[in-house]
């Protein structure tokens, strides 16, 4: 069996990407507390790690859209010291177009996608920074650079996910605390039926088995990626992009507008 290496903390662990992330990090030597709705469903992921790797596997559910539910999360996070890693991978996505979209849904999305993350990421960096170690990582999307691809609302909840990222890094850099933000494309989950477009309609060339996704991830993980994206072949674009931004930035804030927006 591996060494140990503390407890990680997964969110949407009852299921696809969050289950297999429970698999793959016990497998490694991590005791789990495993965070979903579905009590049922989180137990029997549970028993099931549990008999393959021998570890310690806490279930706790939590509906994360609950504000005392979802508290009740952060407290573990923010007072369990055997905490090293934190999966933040719940998150729910959408195809609807905005003249489609329900606005509740909308803000359901955003409750989970955004405030949810935020706070449960929050309630550990604290730890974290005082033991001087520790992981988060944080499941965004592609679409949090191409927001035209899927609903608008999912892509800006993704978009957060990536900058809040950035900064969390710029901020905890050299406090031993570590950020990885994942972007993954198209990936073979119930995902796509709660989202609206069956995975099954989508081209097979762009759809990415999702055990394929969970390794590649932890991989970059291992390697020390801050960002990692399973489906880019050529990692040469995301550094040329990820140039272009930060050449950029200096630039973006000056005492007068631009020329071009200069009375002739």
């Amino acid at each position: 069996m591996n060494e140990a290496k503390g407890t990680a903390l997964i969110t949407g662990a009852s299921s696809g990407i969050g289950t297999l992330y429970a698999d793959r990090l016990a497998r490694q030597g991590y005791d789990l507390i495993l965070v979903a709705r579905n009590a049922t469903k989180l137990e029997r992921v549970a028993q099931a790690i549990r008999k393959a790797t021998g570890r310690q596997i806490d279930t706790l559910p939590a509906d994360l859209a609950n504000p005392a539910e979802l508290l009740l999360v952060e407290a573990r996070l923010a007072n369990e010291r055997s905490i090293t890693l934190l999966v933040n991978n719940a998150g729910i996505g959408s195809t609807a177009r905005a003249l489609d979209a329900d606005v509740d849904t909308m803000s359901a999305m955003v409750s989970l996608n955004v405030e949810a993350l935020m706070r449960l990421t929050y309630a550990v960096v604290p730890a974290f920074v005082a033991r001087g170690r520790g992981t988060i990582v944080n499941i965004a999307s592609i679409v949090a650079v191409a927001p035209e691809v899927l609903n608008g609302v999912y892509g800006g909840s993704k978009a957060f996910v990536l900058a809040f990222s950035q900064n969390l890094r710029h901020e905890l850099d050299g406090t031993g605390v570590g950020v990885q933000v994942v972007l993954p494309g198209a990936t073979a989950t119930d995902f796509w039926d709660i989202a609206g477009t069956p995975v099954e309609h989508l081209p097979g060339e762009i759809v990415m088995r999702a055990d394929q996704f969970v390794d590649a991830a932890l991989t970059g993980l291992a390697r020390g990626e801050f960002a990692t994206i399973p489906s880019l072949h050529d990692e040469s674009r995301w550094a040329a992009f990820e140039a272009a931004r930060q050449a950029m930035a200096g630039e973006l804030s000056t005492s007068t507008p631009a020329a071009r927006y200069l009375a002739a």
